[in-house]
């Protein structure tokens, strides 16, 4: 975690089977044949008039919203408490509760690649395994690749002795210890961002210089091998929607930029290689600027690559650590820079801010930024899902004698790590209605969170079929007050006492409002 138009667009058992039948039951009499669970294989298209789109192989548009689990995290134990939380089937079904039809899944490359070369196959198991749950509830995973401040090695040693301002860095998470290519003299301290450590930096240095490692073979040539075995290994996985090449890089400057997009371009070879091998199809690659994009306004890496299925994955944490408003200029910034890659889609990989925030004695950023999202058609997934009390986020606050409150939806009593329950006004402003699956291009895309209705209109439909969610649980199953272009129109029950609606195209362009019942 870090810091064009007006309005463009229960188990594997009895209860999951009767959860499975009542998604196909529709009780308004019209029906459709449209499981609203299913996924596709999907594929990037670019518009640089329109902005880019996410597609699935009947060229119908797919709207990824979704949230960050770090439950296969290695991260570095700063205190007594685990620094993640298991992954449970109710986990994704309250995700899908919330109508959420994606998980940004991070994976350590520490753990994949344990040692040079040779890859963990029983940590990629574990990664299979919530690919699948998650596929069960109609959910995608993006497999991002994670990392923080280079990796969790890197922490203070007891004898660090810091002045100047600085303080004994923390360790973090992603690179394998073999991987990193440190001086053991180098200081360990750190000023205020965490990437101002010297050791990071020297890491960092190595892995853009592509360094030579064990065996003579240059850390960056290892990772991007690493990411061809992990897209080998997911080659046919329908459910993984693609790869995030590398969480917020450490590319501080023009050269490291540059570099940034040579080891991207690496990656997509290795990673299309690997589904070559596996016989599989190609999958989405995600792709993030510099951590430092809209602070310093630049770290997007220049046009690297001749594949067109790739998205462009900017964090828009504007005023989400300060308190501050979120604003349309990052939003704009990301749309800016998906032009340069002929109009790539952008899917904003991280964004949240303190969960105080949501509810009536809240500001609405949630609210906003959500509102944002679908003014730009933009993906997206929050930061986070459920954060422990170990995480080294929060070894901030315990450093300073504070008793760390952590983000994500579940409220976490940081004196002993237990779960106090979920936080609902936030899972109330987060559950919205929103477009799942469109038959062509979205054209616009609107919500009132206060009242409860939804528009959405499209153009080009070429057939296909729509997905709506839509929050009954909280406003009533809904009247369809305007439906145009779109016929067969069925309800399917969503997990949590929501629903989805799936109606069919007649080819031509369509639009759909909903509004509460009386």
């Amino acid at each position: 975690m870090k810091r064009v138009r007006a309005i463009p667009r229960m188990t594997v058992s009895a209860a999951l089977l009767f959860f499975i039948m009542a998604c196909s039951n529709s009780n308004d009499g019209n029906r459709n044949s449209y499981d609203p669970l299913t996924l596709r294989p999907l594929t990037a298209r670019a518009d640089v008039h329109l902005g880019g789109a996410v597609v699935d192989d009947r060229e119908q548009e797919v709207v990824l919203r979704g949230v960050n689990v770090n439950s296969l995290v290695e991260y570095w134990q700063g205190n007594e408490f685990p620094t993640t939380f298991p992954f449970t089937e109710s986990d994704a079904e309250a995700i899908a509760a919330i109508g959420w039809n994606t998980v940004r899944l991070l994976v350590s490359w520490s753990r994949a690649e344990p040692e040079p070369g040779i890859y963990d196959h029983a940590y990629l198991d574990e990664v299979e395994a919530i690919v699948d749950l998650l596929a069960r509830f109609g959910i995608y995973s993006i497999i991002d690749l994670h990392q923080d401040a280079w990796n969790a090695s890197l922490a203070a040693r007891e004898s660090e002795d810091c002045g100047g301002g600085s303080k004994p860095g923390f360790g973090w998470d992603g690179a394998p210890e073999w991987a990193t290519l440190v001086d053991p003299n180098t200081a360990r301290c750190a000023f205020a961002l965490r990437e101002a450590n010297g050791a990071v930096i020297a890491a960092w240095r190595a892995f853009f210089n592509n360094e030579p490692g064990p065996q003579g073979v240059g850390i960056r040539t290892r990772y991007a091998r690493m990411l061809g075995h992990v897209a080998y290994r997911f080659s046919n996985k329908v459910a993984v929607a693609g790869y995030d090449l590398m969480n917020e890089p450490n590319a501080l400057n023009d050269s490291q930029v540059a570099e940034l997009a040579a080891l991207y371009t690496a990656a997509i070879e290795e990673i299309r290689s690997g589904e070559r091998r596996g016989n599989g199809f190609n999958h989405l690659v995600f792709f993030e600027p510099s951590i430092l994009w809209l602070e310093q306004g630049y770290g997007a890496p220049l046009p690297f690559t001749d594949d067109n299925n790739i998205v462009y994955a900017p964090h828009i944490y504007t005023g989400g650590f300060d308190g501050g408003p979120i604003t349309r200029e990052p939003f704009e910034a990301a749309r800016n820079d998906a032009m340069q890659y002929n109009g790539a889609p952008v899917f904003v990989g991280e964004w949240g801010t303190n969960p105080d925030r949501a509810g009536p004695a809240g500001d609405g950023y949630f609210l906003r930024h959500q509102s944002y999202q679908d003014e730009f058609q933009f993906g997206a997934a929050l930061w986070t899902w459920r954060e422990s009390c170990g995480d080294p986020h929060k070894a901030g606050e315990f450093r300073a004698g504070l008793i760390p409150q952590v983000w994500g939806e579940f409220d976490v009593d940081c004196t002993t790590n237990e779960v106090r329950g979920e936080r609902t006004q936030l899972i109330q402003e987060l559950t919205r209605a929103t477009l799942r699956v469109a038959p062509g291009r979205i054209e616009t895309m609107e919500y009132a969170d206060a009242s409860g209705e939804f528009r959405a209109q499209g153009l080009q439909a070429m057939g296909g079929e729509l997905v709506v969610f839509y929050p009954s649980a909280r406003f009533g199953r809904p009247a369809i007050r305007d439906l145009q272009g779109l016929t067969n129109q069925a309800w399917h029950e969503a997990p949590g006492g929501n629903d989805y609606l799936t109606a069919d195209s007649n080819g031509s362009d369509w639009r759909l409002e909903l509004i509460p019942n009386e």
